[in-house]
């Protein structure tokens, strides 16, 4: 019997329009859920590589080829919850490339179940044993 391991990101489709749009305009991309700061929380999206990344960032999955990083303390704090990456009317991030578009990508959240957690924990526990 498969598990059926939910991802810790996903993304609608209008982000999935945009993240394309983007990738047409400027190539590969990176995400970057950001933590605060000069652009709240949003996630940041940068061309492939352009942003520094630390050996304690997490990459929590991949949205139509692009990777999704979240900062390691962040990341303690919200892995119980699947971020749903969406899009709404505005201005993007000021380092974000959808700055301009007249949308930005928001980030929503919905809590995993317990059963979810546990298939989430036992899939870590057999990749941190390899």
């Amino acid at each position: 019997m498969a598990e059926n391991i939910p991802p810790r990101v996903v993304a609608t489709d209008a982000a999935m329009d945009l993240i394309g749009t983007l990738t047409q305009r400027y190539g590969p991309l990176m995400f970057f859920q950001s933590g605060g700061c000069c652009d709240g929380s949003s996630p940041m999206c940068y061309p492939a590589g352009e942003f520094s990344l630390s050996q304690a960032d997490v990459c929590m999955g991949t949205l139509n080829g692009a990777p999704f990083y979240i900062g390691h303390d962040q990341f303690e704090y919200w892995k119980h919850t699947q971020l749903i990456i969406d899009v709404v009317p505005g201005m993007g991030g000021m380092f974000s490339l959808e700055n301009g578009t007249g949308s930005r990508f928001f980030t929503r959240s919905r809590l995993f179940s317990d059963e979810e957690c546990d298939l989430l924990a036992k899939r870590e526990a057999r990749e941190e044993a390899q």
